[in-house]
C-alpha cells in the first residue's frame, strides 16, 4: 500500500504542476508511435517497451512548459519533447547494459529481454534518429545544443566507469559526473524553446542554468532514494548503486565518519558488488544515523533554490510559477 500511495501522490503532483501541458504530452507519445511505426520491427519493439515502462516524461514536460511560458504556439515543442525523451531512453538502454542491470521501474530491462547486442544497437538508433529529427527542420542550433549535451552525457558515463568499484571518489569528481550524466539533458530540455524565436534567445543561458540546477537536485534526490525508498517504489533493489560499484554522495560524505575497519568492509561491497563483509542492514544503519542523508537533502534543496533564483528572470505568469513548483516537487519524490 505504501508504494501505491507514494506513486499516486507523485502522479497527482505531476498532473498539478504540468497540468497546462498534459495534452501536449499526449501528443509527444503520439509522436513516438508514428516514429516507431516507420522503424525496423525490432527497433519498434525494444524502443516501445522501454518508453512504455513507466517513465514520467519529465524532460519533455519541461520542454513543453518552457515553450508555453515563452509564448511559442507552433509544433516544434512536441517534436523536441520527443527528441529529449528519445535521448534519455537511449542513455537508459546503454546504462543498463553497462551496469548489467536486470530490473528497471519494476520490469525486466531491455537487455535482459533482448540481449546486449540488440539493445545497444537500438540505443544507437535512437541517438542517431534524434539528430535526423533536428535536421529535418534545419534546426542546426538545436542540434548543436543537443549534440553538446549528449557528448557531455557520454563523457560523464566514461568518467563514472573509470571510478566504478572505487571508494576514493571525491566530491568534485562526483559533482562533475552528476552534472554531465544527468543535469545536461535537463539543461538542454529547458533551453531548447528559447531557440524557437529570436525574441527569446536572450533567455537561453538562464534557462540552461535553471535546467542544470534542477537536474543536479534531481540526481541528489535519486541518490537519497537508493537508501530510503522501498524496492517496490524504485522498481530496483535498494542500494543498487553500491551493488553496481558506484559511490554516490551519501557514501562519499559517510566515509570520513567511519572507522578504518568499516571503510574496508564497505569497500568490499563497492569493489565486489556483494554484501558479504558487511550486511545491508549495517550499511543502512550507518547511512541513516550519520546525518549524511540530511546533508544531501540540504544540498538538493540548495540547487532547487538556485533554479528558482534563475526563474526570476523568466516571463511572469502561471508557467514560470509551475517551473519553480516542478523543481520543488522533484525534491519530494519518494517522501
Amino acid at each position: 500500500m505504501k508504494a501505491t500511495v507514494s506513486s499516486l501522490r507523485q502522479a497527482r503532483q505531476i498532473r498539478q504542476v504540468f497540468g497546462p501541458v498534459l495534452e501536449r504530452l499526449e501528443e509527444v507519445d503520439g509522436f513516438f508511435v508514428r516514429e516507431f511505426e516507420r522503424a525496423q520491427p525490432m527497433v519498434r519493439d525494444v524502443a516501445t517497451y522501454v518508453l512504455g515502462s513507466g517513465g514520467k516524461r519529465l524532460r519533455p514536460a519541461f520542454v513543453l512548459l518552457v515553450s508555453r511560458m515563452l509564448g511559442y504556439t507552433g509544433e516544434r515543442d512536441v517534436r523536441y519533447g520527443a527528441v529529449v525523451e528519445m535521448i534519455h531512453t537511449a542513455t537508459l538502454i546503454h546504462d543498463d547494459i553497462i551496469d548489467e542491470s536486470d530490473l528497471r521501474r519494476g520490469q525486466p530491462t531491455a537487455n535482459n529481454t533482448w540481449g546486449n547486442q540488440t539493445t545497444v544497437l537500438v540505443g544507437d538508433w535512437l541517438y542517431t534518429r534524434t539528430m535526423d529529427l533536428c535536421l529535418e527542420l534545419g534546426d542546426v542550433d538545436v542540434m548543436r545544443l543537443l549534440t553538446s549535451a549528449t557528448l557531455r552525457m557520454t563523457e560523464g558515463e566514461i568518467l563514472a566507469d573509470q571510478v566504478r568499484g572505487r571508494l576514493d571518489v571525491d566530491e568534485s569528481t562526483y559533482m562533475d559526473i552528476t552534472q554531465r550524466k544527468t543535469a545536461e539533458l535537463f539543461s538542454a530540455a529547458c533551453a531548447i524553446p528559447a531557440l524557437f524565436q529570436p525574441a527569446t534567445l536572450h533567455l537561453t543561458e538562464r534557462l540552461l542554468e535553471f535546467g542544470r540546477n534542477v537536474g543536479i537536485s534531481f540526481q541528489l534526490v535519486d541518490d537519497l532514494l537508493d537508501f530510503t525508498a522501498a524496492r517496490s517504489d524504485l522498481g530496483k533493489p535498494v542500494m543498487a548503486d553500491l551493488r553496481e560499484g558506484r559511490a554516490t554522495l551519501p557514501i562519499i560524505l559517510l566515509l570520513p565518519k567511519l572507522s578504518r575497519h568499516n571503510r574496508e568492509r564497505l569497500g568490499e561491497v563497492v569493489s565486489r558488488g556483494v554484501f558479504d563483509a558487511i550486511s545491508e542492514d549495517e550499511v543502512l544503519d550507518m547511512v541513516r544515523t550519520s546525518g549524511v542523508l540530511d546533508e544531501v537533502r540540504r544540498r538538493a534543496q540548495e540547487f532547487a533554490s538556485r533554479a528558482a533564483e534563475q526563474a526570476d528572470a523568466f516571463p511572469r505568469g502561471f508557467e514560470r510559477d509551475a517551473l519553480i513548483q516542478a523543481s520543488e516537487m522533484l525534491l519530494d519524490r519518494g517522501v
